[in-house]
């Protein structure tokens, strides 16, 4: 039996005013797969991204999120997002966060899940009980992050997630999403820090000056441009790397 793809981007363009920012976006995301979004600021990442989320109307081109239309409640219902900019409200404690977060999902919230989450991403169980507002800035990503998985969405987009993390909690993070991916979740990502996406992707898609330039294995990147690391080869292909002679 043939499934939908958990995430199809058809000849996608989107913009602000009269110009686009993205320009011609083909991809398919396959369930089960971690796929990761490369590219510089101003690239595009999170114009595609509100686009993908229905925040953004695409000027031309189709979006489908296990194929429902993006934008509609049944696409919204398969999607739990985390941005690059997180900040929870900071009279709640992080319970009340996640309860209310997993209240628009129609779940609720089991404080044993919560705890044992907290314990896998390093955030001690006593701050559960306290306000965000005494939350270190690595504490408040955890905390989405918590929030992010236990809505038990297929799909996960997922934008900085590593924003604010030292080198422990990146790991602990990177353990979670390699767990979710064993239980048949998808997870599509963005991040500046291209060898947590060699590490952890199936494959990535580069989007450079508004437009892909690159899909495929990290691994073929590497072949493509006989560099020895992801980002030595997103600078070599994207015509930035400035180490070698002219």
């Amino acid at each position: 039996m043939k499934h939908d793809p958990a995430l199809d981007i058809a000849a996608v363009y989107a913009g602000y005013g009269a110009g686009d920012v993205i320009n011609d976006i083909t991809l398919s995301v396959l369930p089960g797969e971690t796929y990761g979004l490369v590219g510089l600021n101003g690239a595009g990442k999170t114009t595609l991204i509100k686009t993908i989320l229905g925040l953004k109307d695409a000027s031309r081109g189709e979006i489908a999120v296990s194929g429902a239309k993006a934008g509609t409640d049944a696409a919204k219902s398969q999607i739990a997002y985390l941005p690059e900019r997180f900040d929870p409200a900071w009279f709640l404690n992080a319970y009340e966060f996640i309860a209310f977060t997993l209240s628009l999902y129609g779940r609720k919230l089991e404080k044993a899940q919560a705890d044992e989450m907290a314990e896998q991403l390093g955030l001690k169980k006593e701050y559960l009980s306290k306000r965000a507002q005494s939350y270190s800035k690595g504490m408040r990503q955890k905390l989405g992050l918590m929030a992010t998985f236990m809505t038990g969405s297929p799909l996960m987009i997922l934008d900085e997630p590593m924003s604010g993390l030292d080198p422990l909690a990146r790991a602990q993070v990177k353990k979670v999403l390699v767990d979710a991916k064993a239980k048949g979740r998808t997870v599509f990502l963005s991040s500046h820090i291209l060898a947590d996406l060699e590490e952890l992707c199936d494959r990535i898609a580069v989007l450079h000056g508004g437009r892909i330039m690159f899909i495929g294995k990290p691994s073929d990147l590497l072949k493509q441009t006989g560099e020895p690391y992801l980002e030595r080869a997103f600078l070599a292909l994207a015509g930035l790397d400035q180490t070698k002679a002219a």
